[in-house]
This record gives C-alpha cells, structure tokens and sequence, in this order.
C-alpha cells in the first residue's frame, strides 16, 4: 500500500508554463484546466523516487499503484482513504483485473494493453479517476462546472462515458465531423444523461481545440459557466497515466533494468506522462514518439522546426493533429523553465504557424525522444504481420507505435520493449476489415452499440455559435444568473 507519509499536507504549487498566471494548488489545478495565462500547469517541483519506492510498484494492484503515483503531487489535498476509495471505484470499471495487462508478442517485445476500460480506449485509465476527483472536490466545494473538450475520438466517448449522470457537471464535446469512427462518435452519441453533450464540428480536431482553448481564454465566458477542462491540459489527466509507465516498467525488472516505450502520439499528452515518470526516477530507456503521416512531431526533432501542414486522414483518427498542445509543457522543461521563451515560440505558432525550438531545446529534445512517422502501407502490414506472426490482432494507431519502435530503436538489445496499445481494435471495424478481412467484434456489454439512437447537435466552426450552445445546456450559468 502507498506509504502514509504521501498524504501528509504540504505545500505543493502548480506554475504555468507561461509565467503569468497565479500558482495553483493541486484541486484548483484539477478545475482550471488551461491557465489564464494560456499556459499549462506544471509541478513547480517533481517528486523524485528512490530505487527502493520504484521497486515497492512491482505486483501491487493497479489502483494502489495510482493511489502512489497520483498522492506525490496532491499536497495532502485529497485524503488517503478518499483517494483509494476513488480509485478503486475507477478502476472497478475495467474489463482486465490487471487493468492493463502486458501481453507479449516478441522476443523483448510487449504490449501494454490501455483499452478494458468502460470506451475502449486509453482515456478511460485517466478519465474514469479524473470524474471521481473532479466531483469529490465539487461537493466538497457546493459548486458546479461545465466541462468543454475537444476530441479527435476517444477523449470524447471517455469524458461522456465518466461524467454521464454528474449532479455537479454538464460536459460538452466537440468532434469534428466525419472525421472519427462509428463507433468512437457512437460511444459519444448514444447516452442520454442530460448533463452529456456531444457536438459535431464542421472542421478538423485542431479547430475542434483551438474553440475550447478560445472559450478557455474568454475570461468573462470562462467565468460565467464555471468553465472546467477534461482534455490532457488538465495535469490530473497526465498524472494518472503517469501509473501504467510504473506498473508496466516494473512487471518487466525496473528499477533493476531499463525499459523502452514506443507511444502512438497525438496530443502528446501519453507520452509526456512516460517523461514524466522519467523526471521522477523511472529508470527508462527511450521513449519513441510514433506518428501516423501527421508527422509534425518527427519532423521537429529531426529538424528542430515546429511547422504546421495540412491534417491528413489516416486509419488511426487519434493521431490526425498538427498542434501538440502537450508539447508546450515539454518546452518548458526542455528550457529550463523559461517562460519567455514558451511564451514566444507559442506567439510565433499562432501567427506564422511554425517556429524554431533553438538548438538547446533541440538538443534536449533528441536526447529525450526518438521518433518516427509511419505511412498507411505500413500500419496495415504491421498489423498483417504481427497477426501472422503472434495471432495478436492491434489496431492502426497501436501498429504504428509498434513500426515506429522497430524503425526508431536505440534501446539496444535485451532491453525490454513496450507499446502501448491505445485502442480496441472494435473501435476501427472497418480499417480492421479493409486490412485483415475480419471485422473484430465489440465486447458483449456493447453489444447495442451500433443501434442505440444518437442525439448530438452539428454546429459550424465558429467560436460565438459553439459559446451560445455551450451556455444554454450549462447547469452553472443559469445558476450564476438566477
């Protein structure tokens, strides 16, 4: 069980990434989401392990091992015995006892199962805990909030899936239309909570966040609907994927011997949780950002240029983004906390669509990551291949991280590898089927997936229209108003 010393309380302040926001506690943290600075909130310092705590993971529950993770950065905000009750009522939603199982493919070669959890998809290890946290400290407060996301898939189904029901929240997501699977807008679609919204957006994932992050930097509209975020901005999000680096790395010898990630990346959010349990003494070998043909990410540590291009559909939806937002926080770090020079480079994005990360950061960078972009041609034979050769059938954003691990390797050998598999194959029935010829079946508790009657709203890519509709389902503002 996690040592009692954990929960002791003691100062522990999150900053922003962009210097000019107030410090924050870690249930403020929890609300706020997004700074009012436009920043992220990061630890102003990182817990650090010993061997000996790194070790004390191996074959604990999975909601202990949260519980351990997740109490180093709560500053004794949150109870030990409410934070255990909470995660493991989370964790309870699972379909694996293991929560997320390691299943072995190859010689040194696994895969980290994220996808038993009630969506399907790694969201809900951090979602499912985030819900739990975010109304524990609401009642707590007699407050409500309105939680606005974007969603290039599963983020969605996971927030609506966790909140659907909240006495103390009302969630609204935005999806761009067309642009996700049936199943994952179905999972987004088909509850009929009234506090759940799910709004279809005439554009892509990136104008999907930029009208979140727009309504976040609204502080009259942020105030007045008790705006709250639910996207990986929100540092809790991070923190708790932070716990299957620990569990997954220790099932396979750490502290005692390295271990290599490869994560398929979009947001960046999973694989800064894989830094992060770096920064607090995780002994891990490399981590390789894997990317789809929307390969800003691999681009800009081969080049040192962060430049935005055109989004291109791919098999794997998650992964069709050009703007990180995680990234930022990994700026910060990689520049010794320079907010000046966050807040420049993120200036230049907005105006020019690109910037130069400057050889220092450059050279962090490449220490820090490997990275590789993987085309349509080879997700659909890496899927082939790993069928034929293990009978192990992973989806496309779960090939990639598995092609890009081969590609990109520096781990050397002997050194244990993981992928992170994000998604249930069922979520992508018709690319599964387009590449094996099988079309892979939902879990029976899903069964009426497919049937169940949708209700969502289709709106336009405009910030007032999504603003309006947004204040109108919000529980807050009519209560703010009253």
């Amino acid at each position: 069980m996690p040592s009692t010393r954990l929960f002791l309380s003691k100062p522990f302040a999150y900053i922003s990434t962009r210097g000019t926001a107030p410090n924050l506690g870690f249930e403020d943290v929890l609300l706020a989401g997004l700074a009012r600075d436009g920043g992220l909130y990061v630890p102003e310092v990182w817990p650090r392990l010993t061997e000996d705590e790194i070790a004390a993971f191996a074959g604990l529950p999975f909601a202990d091992a949260a519980v351990s993770v997740i109490g180093r950065f709560t500053g004794g905000s949150i109870a030990r015995k409410d934070l255990t009750r909470m995660a493991h009522e989370a964790y309870a939603t699972f379909g694996h006892a293991a929560v997320t199982p390691l299943v072995q493919v190859g010689p040194d070669t696994f895969v980290l199962e994220l996808f038993h959890g009630p969506t399907l998809a790694f969201k809900d290890v951090a979602m499912q805990l985030l819900a739990r946290l975010m109304d524990h400290v609401l009642e707590k407060r007699n407050e409500r909030v309105t939680i606005v996301g974007a969603t290039s898939g599963d983020t969605g189904g996971a927030a609506i899936e966790a909140f659907r029901g909240s006495k103390r929240a009302d969630v609204v997501i935005l999806f761009p239309d067309g642009r996700v699977s049936d199943v994952q807008r179905r999972m987004m679609t088909t509850p009929t909570e009234a506090n759940v919204h799910a709004v279809a957006i005439d554009g892509t994932f990136d104008d999907c966040q930029a009208l979140v992050k727009a309504m976040f930097n609204d502080h009259g509209f942020r105030d007045r609907v008790h705006l709250a975020g639910v996207n990986s901005i929100n540092w809790a999000r991070i923190v708790a994927q932070v716990t299957y680096y620990f569990a997954a790395a220790t099932a396979l010898g750490a502290p005692y011997r390295k271990v290599a990630f490869s994560v398929p990346t979009g947001n960046f959010g999973d694989i800064f949780a894989g830094y992060v349990a770096r920064r607090m003494g995780l002994p891990i070998a490399d981590l390789t950002i894997a990317s789809n043909a929307n390969d800003i990410l691999p681009r800009t540590v081969a080049t040192g240029v962060y430049e935005m291009r055109e989004v291109v559909e791919t098999t794997s939806p998650s992964m069709d983004i050009q703007i990180s937002s995680n990234f930022e926080r990994y700026l910060f770090e990689a520049s010794s906390r320079d907010d000046a020079y966050v807040r420049g480079v993120m200036g230049s994005l907005s105006q020019s669509r690109r910037f130069e990360v400057g050889p220092a950061v450059a050279e962090h960078l490449r220490r820090d990551f490997s990275a590789a972009a993987v085309s349509e041609q080879r997700v659909a034979e890496t899927i082939r291949m790993v069928k034929a050769q293990s009978a192990y059938l992973m989806d496309p954003h779960t090939a990639c991280g598995y092609a890009a691990a081969a590609e990109a390797r520096r781990d050397g050998h002997g050194v244990p590898r993981v992928i992170l598999s994000t998604a249930h194959p069922a979520k992508f029935p018709d690319a599964m089927e387009e590449t094996t010829g099988e079309r892979p079946s939902l879990p029976a508790r899903l069964a009426s997936l497919m049937t169940d009657a949708e209700r969502f709203e289709r709106l336009p890519n405009d910030l007032a229209a999504v603003q309006k509709f947004v204040e109108s389902r919000a529980r807050a503002s009519s209560e703010a108003s009253a």
